[in-house]
């Protein structure tokens, strides 16, 4: 094993310690950090160079209700269905062969159905800028750019005030949270006519907010794809197998649901790549095989993604 490899093996397994011990979500969290993994799309390579302006949206409807590994009545939880519209636009930026920098703008909608105090059911709607992703990109590790990490934070500059929504439904947490990620990509075949790629993502809130603090998460995803299709004469389509997993601790503070939050979940990702001169989209759709919750919560069947990326 080279020094560069135990090194990210070492800085895993500090990651997985980390959130290893008790940390939180709620009967409402959504699972939306695994939007930030998957596909390849915006992973730099060797032809890439200067700035790409990117564009994700993401669709989850939750309205299935969970307790542990499988199905739970409706009865045991008292919010129904939480239905959200992920829209991320950013800019990526690498200064030089080694450095560079990314910035995720979100702006969510949601639809979220509860009953009240009265037992009657009651819904609301919201929609408002997230909480904004700023982070550092490294990617010296090797010539070809294979390898490379991500380092930043996410402010603390989305909604969270919203009457009629829980703390872990707000649309943003009110806090401050540290950002650090990886990457690997590698060729393999007799002709390396395939590709695979590795990455994850660790999101640790820095403090609390108002009583509440959201659990410790990680998303990490696996993907494999082989060279593609060609599409007329400057186009080419990819097919990409992946899997997603997502592990978040239970929220914490007088605001949380510390035992209706936390989650395990794997998910598999089939998805399309579509690459035209500059333009590069992406569209996956996640469906989970195995799924853990803490307590009762709502759990989406399936989840959509779709990233439109253009190369300044």
């Amino acid at each position: 094993m080279s020094a560069y490899s135990t090194v990210l093996a070492r800085l895993g397994g500090a990651a997985v310690l980390a959130l290893a011990f008790p940390g939180t979500a709620t009967a409402c969290a959504c699972g939306c950090g695994v939007f930030q993994v998957g596909t390849n799309s915006m992973l730099p390579t060797t032809m890439q160079s200067g700035s790409t302006l990117f564009a994700q949206f993401d669709y989850m409807n939750q309205h299935q209700d969970w307790s542990g590994n499988s199905r739970a009545p409706a009865a045991a939880n008292s919010d129904k269905k939480i239905r959200t519209l992920f829209q991320t636009v950013g800019l990526q930026t690498l200064f030089n062969r080694d450095w560079g920098m990314r910035i995720e703008v979100p702006y969510w909608q949601r639809h979220f159905s509860t009953l009240n105090g009265a037992g009657n059911p009651t819904s609301f709607d919201h929609g408002a800028v997230g909480d904004i992703r700023v982070m550092g990109t490294y990617t010296g590790f090797s010539p070809d750019r294979s390898s490379g990490m991500l380092f930043g934070a996410k402010l603390a500059t989305g909604d969270w005030t919203y009457p009629g929504f829980d703390r872990d439904t707000e649309i943003g947490t009110g806090t401050t949270d540290l950002l650090l990620g990886g990457y690997h990509q590698w060729k393999f075949a007799t002709n390396m006519s395939w590709s695979g790629f590795v990455q994850a993502m660790a999101d640790l809130p820095a403090n609390s907010r108002q009583g509440y603090r959201p659990g410790n998460e990680i998303d990490a995803a696996v993907g494999v794809y082989p060279e593609g299709w060609r599409v007329g004469d400057n186009a080419q389509l990819t097919p990409i197998v992946q899997a997603l997993v997502s592990l978040r601790q239970h929220d914490r503070g007088i605001h949380a649901d510390p035992a209706n939050s936390g989650y395990q979940r794997l998910l598999i990702a089939p998805a399309l790549e579509l690459q035209w001169q500059r333009v590069r989209m992406d569209a996956s759709i996640a469906v989970p095989v195995y799924q853990y919750v803490r307590g009762y919560q709502l759990v989406a069947p399936w989840q959509g993604s779709v990233t439109v990326s253009y190369a300044l």
